[in-house]
């Protein structure tokens, strides 16, 4: 383990009671005017992931003070990483925050865990990321699963102060992790149309780092990712799909080995 990550580890605690009250409710019920209507919010996860983040920024930006880190964060929003920490001698931690909602008891809709293309693949490029992707030591997400509220939520009401423990939470039963993405990758894309790892998605896989690529090592991730194709890339350099998952990786491997 990392200074970094035991550093970490032992501040996660104090994010927990930023983000839930004694009952597991996030503490967000809304937004607030000047004149004191609270307006009730939506479950979007786009939503949600955006306050997470400004709720928690603060609580990292101590923990960088007070464990003597300089704290970069990315410049652009389609930069990588989130926010980079840079340790007294030097080394650099990449650090992700990313949260995602239970589709099950024991699964989620997943994270999306940094492109395989660009900076990933040419590793000195100071394109789209903070750093070059070879400088960082380690690679770490932070997650934060969550579950919605199957309430339907009344967004045309508007509340009170006084009304204020009477909002419905739209998220509740947070669980926090710390790993690094390797242990957490998956062998498919994420979703959408966009180049970007996947992540496994049971819930205890991603609390333990048990991801496909935990007992393989990070070495295998990282060749795995870097000459993954998509259908569309092989076709625009005229190749073909070499392989679509990580036991068609290793046949592949093993054949030219």
């Amino acid at each position: 383990m990392s200074d970094f990550e035991r550093q970490m580890r032992d501040y996660m605690p104090k994010f927990r009671s930023a983000l839930a009250n004694d009952i597991g409710d996030w503490v967000v019920k809304g937004f607030i005017d000047t004149y004191h209507n609270i307006y009730t919010i939506s479950a979007d996860t786009k939503v949600i992931s955006k306050l997470i983040e400004l709720m928690l920024f603060p609580l990292i930006a101590d923990f960088a003070r007070q464990s003597n880190y300089e704290l970069h964060l990315a410049e652009h929003q389609n930069h990588y990483p989130d926010m980079s920490f840079v340790a007294p001698n030097g080394t650099k931690t990449a650090f992700d925050l990313k949260s995602t909602y239970r589709t099950r008891a024991k699964r989620v809709n997943g994270f999306t865990l940094g492109a395989f293309t660009g900076y990933f693949r040419d590793r000195g490029s100071k394109k789209n990321t903070t750093f070059p992707y070879g400088e960082y030591r380690n690679h770490y997400v932070l997650g934060i699963i969550y579950s919605r509220t199957t309430e339907v939520i009344n967004e045309n009401r508007t509340f009170r102060l006084k009304e204020l423990q009477s909002i419905e939470s739209v998220a509740h039963d947070f669980v926090f992790l710390l790993q690094e993405k390797w242990r957490i990758a998956s062998d498919k894309p994420g979703s959408g149309n966009t180049k970007n790892i996947g992540s496994v998605k049971n819930i205890n896989d991603l609390v333990n780092g048990n991801g496909i690529f935990a007992s393989e090592g990070e070495h295998m991730f990282d060749d795995y990712w870097m000459n993954y194709l998509t259908t569309d890339m092989a076709r625009a350099i005229d190749s073909q799909v070499r392989f679509r998952n990580l036991a068609e990786y290793k046949a592949l491997r093993n054949r030219y080995s």
